[in-house]
């Protein structure tokens, strides 16, 4: 039989001895909404009296069965409250909280026990990716939680950007014969279809090219921790406290996008609004009102580098390359550097238009001083020349 017969034989086999086992674990849902400039989190302390988010403890590296340390700390930690159980018309359940970052975003974290098979987390997977916007579900909750909290809010927004993201955590794998939770290359080779599906959020056998795809963005620290990330979803298989890190991580990746979404969305509004003006002429009076667009434009550029700056800073790794390389796969895949670029090639491009908007208003006021100049020695000669004193 040829190699990929074989391997379409394992991709089947890996299909039907699935359904034999028992998955124990939890689904979240990670909701951003980009509601503000900032949050005077002090402020918000107060009016809510909830905590601060406790800064995640390193764990010792010889417990076999924590994957992440933990160590990444915030700049500035987030006020973290409970919010209401959110209840799906399907009937389904899900606790959760809420967090506030001082950069203006909001992050709501919602999630359900999950017990049962592959086929089940699959179709569970399919209809939460697809089928339920849960965006439109929490945003609700966010009006009400920003109305107490509108005295810690700084320049809110008429409309919001939002992102959503699910998170497959399982924590044990059961065989009918009560064995525990394979080795992470059996778990590839044997469900690797299985964890494809969920993270892609489709019930359909995937092509084998698809489900390689899908594999490469797969990360361990551990011989039996795993996570696969994908664009709009992620596998996790750890225990609870090894998959805390990474799903903090894969909340602040998300923030991340959100934050580079809305700069996109400033910086293409005012250069649209410059490239306006500029269509109108070029001539000694537009030449003139290209000062207060430049005025404009370079105090966008600056509220751009300020918020990017806080965004950027608002976590640290302390030392732990791991953690650093889960963050840098989970934005790649996710698209943060995408984003990112294009704000980059736009604020360049913001840049030579404030250049050449305030060489044009130089070039327009150094002609009018010398049209001011000659005007001036005109009347001069003029009343020189008919005797009178100026």
């Amino acid at each position: 039989m040829s190699e990929p017969a074989n391997q379409s034989a394992v991709l089947t086999s890996s299909m039907e001895t699935s359904q034999e086992l028992t998955l124990h674990g939890s689904v979240l849902v990670l909701l951003q909404f980009d509601v503000c400039e900032a949050i005077h989190l002090d402020r918000l302390r107060e009016i809510l009296g909830a905590r601060t988010a406790p800064k995640p403890q390193p764990q010792p590296k010889a417990a076999v069965e924590i994957s992440i340390t933990g160590a990444i700390d915030y700049d500035r930690p987030p006020i973290v409250e409970p919010v209401e159980p959110l209840v799906l018309a399907s009937g389904e359940q899900l606790t959760g909280q809420i967090k506030y970052y001082d950069y203006g975003v909001l992050s709501i974290v919602f999630e359900r026990p999950f017990v049962g098979g592959w086929s089940r987390l699959a179709g569970l997977a399919s209809r939460w990716v697809w089928d339920i916007d849960f965006a439109a579900e929490a945003t609700r909750i966010v009006r009400d939680k920003l109305t107490r909290a509108a005295e810690a809010i700084v320049k809110p927004y008429g409309e919001w950007l939002s992102e959503d993201y699910l998170i497959f955590h399982i924590r044990d794998i059961v065989a009918p014969d009560g064995c525990l939770s394979p080795s992470i290359p059996e778990l590839i080779q044997q469900h690797g279809a299985r964890i494809a599906q969920v993270v892609r959020g489709d019930t359909g056998n995937l092509a084998e090219s698809e489900v390689n795809e899908v594999l490469q963005a797969r990360i361990s620290y551990y011989a039996n921790d795993l996570a696969v990330i994908g664009w709009n979803a992620a596998f996790l298989f750890d225990s609870a406290s090894g998959a805390e890190t990474a799903i903090q991580l894969l909340e602040y990746a998300n923030s991340q996008l959100l934050e580079f979404r809305h700069y996109d969305d400033l910086l293409t509004e005012e250069l649209e609004r410059v490239y306006l003006l500029l269509d109108k002429g070029t001539g000694i009076l537009a030449r003139w009102r290209l000062a207060r667009s430049a005025t404009g434009l370079h105090t966008v550029l600056l509220d751009v580098d300020e918020l990017t700056e806080r965004a950027d800073n608002a976590i640290k790794f302390l030392s732990d390359m791991f953690a650093a390389r889960f963050y840098k796969l989970a934005a790649q895949k996710i698209g943060v550097p995408d984003y990112k670029d294009l704000v980059t090639q736009k604020v360049r491009t913001a840049e030579e238009l404030y250049r050449f908007m305030v060489d044009q208003f130089n070039q327009s006021r150094a002609f009018f001083l010398e049209l001011t100049v000659v005007i001036i020695l005109v009347v001069e000669l003029v009343y020189l020349f008919r005797g009178r004193p100026f």
